[in-house]
């Protein structure tokens, strides 16, 4: 390399001036050669470039071992984090997905479906988070007109749809939404009934609406199941405020409600003729329900909450019991760090089953009818974390075994069992989808 290639060299990778474009050029006589006073110019200028390459070069190996050494830490924490994942010691494991049926999507293009009911005609009416409520029939999607404005935001919008068990009869559609009716800025959960007449919602009635409105866009819940009483139950969830609302009779958040079919409050319930609380109140210390469905066998109302990082629960729904968020919990703060060293405690219920590490559950049915016999009765409850639909095999009230269905089939919202015995997956991004044995 001569001395010109070199200091182009240098000067293009190590950012060092080219000296010699600075000098005048006093050709030598003799072609092809350069006169000796230009040649001195020219070693003194390879020189001081070189001189400053080492410097750089120098620089730049130090640099580049430090980054070396950051990456290296880092690396040591993301397997020291590894390492120390969640763990639940003695767990079910879970077996693999067993393709003994096929998949076929009827209502494509919603983009979060939450909740699916079905008129006695066989069609189908499910609520899109966003705002839009729809009535399925043969593929086709209209959009309900008249659904009261949702306050949309975070987790909250257009949530739980069930009819009344005798729907054939009195008509009455019931739905959770999120809604900034009331006091203050933001929202919370409200539940309404309504009729469908000519497309449109009619009649709609206010039956409960939580308070006081918060714009935290966590945790509204939302689920709907009649019992075999006629009674409803709903829950809400503890709108980012778990120090505050779940354990708090005299506050909404945190709870499962129960009322009567018109919003009425039950004689009954556990905490009726207690001063200042709320006596819709049926179950306390619930973090966020997103399922909930009536054990078909027994009658008894089940529920599943999220857990923070971990500690997702399968709880069986008790008169005046108090399910322990957050004075008791098998997770940790999304950060790590402990929310309580207690997993149980005199007084509190304890879940039948949970999840750690925390699947995100969402949407949960009994199987129940001959259509897929290595299911019936047991449990099915969506996973919005793996994306798939979880099998939860169950002896009596207690879990003997797991087992993964449409794995990867998307973020799972939602689970019903049709009236024609198929189960339909409400399925983000996708829409609704049927489940068809073989």
């Amino acid at each position: 390399m001569n001395i010109l290639s070199a200091q182009n060299y240098y000067s293009r990778y190590f950012k060092i001036p080219f000296c010699r474009k600075h000098q005048s050029k006093t050709q030598s006589t003799i072609p092809g050669t350069v006169n000796s006073k230009q040649n001195l110019v020219d070693t003194y200028c390879f020189n001081l470039s070189f001189t400053i390459f080492k410097f750089n070069f120098l620089q730049i190996t130090i640099n580049h071992m430090r980054n070396i050494a950051i990456i290296s830490l880092f690396a040591i924490a993301f397997l020291s984090g590894s390492c120390n994942a969640q763990v639940k010691p003695n767990d079910i494991a879970i077996k693999d997905d067993v393709k003994n049926y096929k998949l076929e999507i009827v209502a494509s293009d919603i983009a979060i479906p939450w909740g699916i009911a079905w008129l006695p005609d066989g069609t189908m009416l499910v609520t899109e988070k966003s705002g839009v409520l729809y009535h399925i029939k043969n593929g086709s999607k209209t959009e309900i007109k008249n659904v009261p404005t949702v306050y949309t935001r975070g987790q909250g919008g257009l949530l739980d749809i069930v009819l009344h068990p005798d729907y054939a009869k009195n008509g009455w559609i019931y739905i959770t939404y999120s809604s900034d009716e009331g006091g203050g800025t933001g929202g919370n959960t409200k539940l309404i009934r309504a009729k469908l007449l000519d497309g449109s919602l009619t009649q709609i009635e206010s039956l409960y609406k939580a308070t006081p409105n918060t714009t935290k866009g966590q945790h509204f819940g939302s689920r709907i199941v009649f019992d075999n009483d006629g009674y409803l139950y709903f829950s809400i969830g503890e709108r980012g405020e778990e120090f505050v609302n779940p354990q708090d009779l005299k506050r909404d958040g945190g709870k499962i409600y129960r009322l009567n079919d018109d919003g009425s409050i039950p004689k009954d319930n556990p905490f009726v003729g207690q001063a200042g609380v709320k006596e819709a109140i049926y179950t306390y210390g619930n973090r966020n329900a997103q399922g909930i469905a009536k054990n078909p066998v027994t009658g008894a109302i089940w529920a599943h909450e999220h857990g923070p990082k971990g500690g997702d629960e399968i709880n069986i729904i008790k008169k005046g019991a108090n399910y322990g968020w957050p004075v008791v919990t098998f997770g940790v703060n999304y950060d790590g760090s402990q929310i309580t060293a207690e997993t149980e405690k005199k007084g509190i219920e304890k879940p039948i089953y949970y999840w750690v590490p925390s699947i995100a559950p969402s949407g949960m049915a009994f199987v129940t009818g001959d259509k897929y016999p290595d299911w019936k009765g047991h449990l099915l409850v969506g996973s919005l974390k793996f994306q798939y639909l979880e099998l939860v095999k169950l002896k009596g009230n207690t879990v003997i075994g797991r087992q993964k269905i449409a794995t990867d089939i998307g973020r799972l919202r939602e689970v019903r069992q049709g009236p024609d015995g198929f189960i339909y997956m409400g399925v983000e991004g996708k829409g609704i989808v049927k489940i068809i044995p073989n």
